[in-house]
């Protein structure tokens, strides 16, 4: 090692033990990996002054080479999944108008549920109470109060939850053990796209602490059938014309949407789907893909997205109701 390349080390190790990660450490870590590349301590140091300085790609490529370097660093290890966590909680900037961004995508895939429930909840809250207000939402509430059942909104707040890895959802009120309304958030991570969904949902699961797990999944699954036997019949057509004009897709299981079925071979799986207690979850709906430029400016748009939504709703609330009252 040269003398000056040991005195940059000496500095960058200065630099370090007394916690400082400002500038003017990262320039000395980055000079010491230009003139030492093989240097694993500089690459791991000047990742810690990226990461502290949010300028989070670069910590992520610092970090990358130093691990190339010693796959054992755990120092290295521990930043790197640091600046996950920070980048997933860094604050979008955005007005009260402003949709979903990747960022928000981004930030569901790397965060545990939970976590990433807390940090998206308020963008979601703010979706849902704006779905409320629309014609639809009352026609909804106004059908399930005739039926003696609760709730002045088709929302409440919080209602909200975290589903598996990269995943989120909400369902109307008094929902879990009826055809619901459902929407759900997908990341990338691990789903493979960026996706929103939007339709109806069938809950067939006993899992979970829900009161009268026994009677609701038995009504769930007598909704179901009646589901099948409407698109056996009169709402098979519609429903494939539909979903071909409208990004409909099915979803069942613990699969992201079967984009691999045609509209009219997804109906086909619903109706001939004989073991829906055992699948547990049957969704049609409409799939909006990020990585679409049409579909991510709806999503992208809080007020085109309650749009959106609300025409999908619409569109499907007569097929709902039919089911809903057993009609």
């Amino acid at each position: 090692m040269s003398t000056d390349t040991a005195a940059l080390e000496r500095r960058a190790i200065e630099f370090a033990k007394i916690g400082n990660f400002s500038n003017e450490a990262l320039e000395i870590n980055r000079e010491l990996t230009l003139v030492a590349p093989a240097n694993q301590g500089a690459w791991t140091r000047l990742g810690r002054c990226c990461l502290e300085l949010q300028q989070f790609e670069d910590a992520t490529a610092a970090l990358a080479r130093a691990l190339e370097l010693n796959p054992s660093n755990n120092i290295a290890k521990s930043l790197h999944q640091e600046v996950i966590r920070r980048r997933a909680l860094r604050p979008v900037q955005s007005d009260a108008a402003s949709g979903f961004t990747p960022q928000d995508f981004y930030t569901l895939g790397q965060l545990a549920s939970a976590d990433a429930v807390r940090v998206l909840g308020p963008k979601v809250e703010s979706l849902l109470m704006s779905l409320n207000e629309q014609r639809t939402a009352g026609r909804i509430v106004e059908v399930r109060k005739r039926a003696g059942q609760s709730g002045s909104k088709l929302f409440r707040r919080n209602s909200f939850y975290p589903g598996m890895h990269g995943h989120m959802f909400a369902f109307h009120h008094g929902g879990r053990w009826e055809p619901q309304f459902n929407l759900g958030m997908f990341s990338a991570n691990p789903w493979g796209q960026n996706s929103l969904r939007v339709g109806i949902g069938f809950n067939m699961s006993p899992a979970g602490s829900d009161p009268d797990r026994e009677a609701g999944q038995a009504n769930t699954l007598e909704s179901f059938e009646r589901f099948q036997q409407q698109l056996a019949g009169t709402w098979r057509g519609h429903v494939v014309d539909w979903m071909g004009r409208h990004g409909g897709f099915i979803q069942f299981g613990e699969r992201g949407p079967a984009t691999d079925l045609l509209p009219k071979d997804a109906v086909d799986w619903i109706v001939n789907c004989r073991n829906p207690a055992g699948i547990g979850w049957v969704f049609v709906g409409r799939w909006l893909f990020v990585d679409k430029p049409e579909d991510a400016a709806t999503v992208g748009e809080m007020r085109k997205l309650v749009a959106a939504v609300e025409d999908t709703f619409a569109a499907l609330y007569p097929l709902w109701l039919s089911v809903y009252n057993g009609s």
